[in-house]
């Protein structure tokens, strides 16, 4: 059965048997509301090492003052089953107080400049260093030997990939592949908002990013792309905060240039923001 764990002196104790029983440790961050996306993320780690710990905490730093910390959903019994039944080990269940131990105002935070500032990080501002903040210290929690992290929140990976090799973290980052429903739609703990009109409209970004790597690998001009892109999202009923072509290292890639690239979307749909991505190669 998988052990749930509150207490931060107990989870480094059953981590240090662990690893005197020479033992390797994964680790799962998420904000709970699971899905199959998260437990793909316990099995791609679980094939790397021995054992399995995966966190649920909404965290209060990465939301915006005009977000949804306080309606973000909470399904604290089926998380627990779900993370048994992908064979996680243990849940870690911190309280607030744990986390930030003198308050969220006086918490030490973590910046990571350049790439947490454009995209997502100019449409929520202080976003990523919410995002930093608490990932820096559940891996100093769990001290694991590798993390999983979703490849949906692509811009996300590429931070705390620079976080981890520029503060030297020991633990090394794995990138889980997007998993989707059979219409396309990247699962998403917040895909529940939505109504069932919006649920039938949604699937319109994965089409959309289909267009734009269509488009892109049929030699047409980047801005040219990105403006198509917006205008079929706007008539598919979104409101785009971007639709952007960029390479993988979130530069601006120059038309005819060969290549990774990746497309990004994130767009609203009635009260719901949702964001998808989709990589792919242009030949030279």
């Amino acid at each position: 059965m998988i052990e749930t764990i509150t207490q931060l002196a107990a989870l480094r104790e059953r981590i240090r048997q662990w690893r005197r029983d020479g033992q390797t440790v994964g680790f799962v961050p998420t904000m709970g509301n699971l899905h199959a996306g998260h437990y793909s993320l316990v099995a791609l780690a679980r094939q790397h090492v021995d054992k399995v710990v995966s966190s649920v905490f909404v965290n209060p730093t990465q939301f915006g003052p005009n977000e949804d910390f306080t309606r973000y959903p909470r399904t604290p019994d089926a998380d627990t089953s779900g993370l048994h039944a992908a064979g996680c080990d243990i849940l870690w269940l911190p309280e607030v107080e744990a986390m930030y131990p003198f308050g969220v105002p006086l918490a030490s935070n973590v910046h990571v400049p350049g790439i947490s500032s454009v995209l997502e990080g100019a449409c929520r501002p202080g976003h990523f260093d919410g995002v930093c903040t608490v990932v820096t210290r559940l891996f100093n929690q769990v001290q694991a030997d590798v993390a999983a992290f979703g490849k949906k929140d692509f811009q996300q990976l590429a931070v705390i990939r620079q976080m981890v090799v520029d503060l030297h973290m020991p633990t090394a980052i794995l990138a889980g592949a997007i998993v989707r429903e059979t219409d396309g739609l990247a699962m998403s703990s917040r895909n529940q908002y939505l109504s069932q009109a919006e649920r039938a409209t949604a699937p319109g970004i994965h089409r959309c990013l289909l267009a734009m790597r269509d488009a892109a690998q049929a030699g047409q001009p980047r801005a040219q792309v990105e403006a198509d892109a917006d205008a079929q999202l706007r008539s598919a009923g979104f409101v785009p905060d971007y639709a952007v072509l960029r390479c993988p290292d979130f530069s601006e890639p120059q038309d005819g240039q060969a290549g990774a690239r990746v497309a990004l979307i994130a767009a609203r749909l009635g009260r719901t923001r949702l964001i998808d991505n989709l990589e792919f190669e242009l030949p030279g």
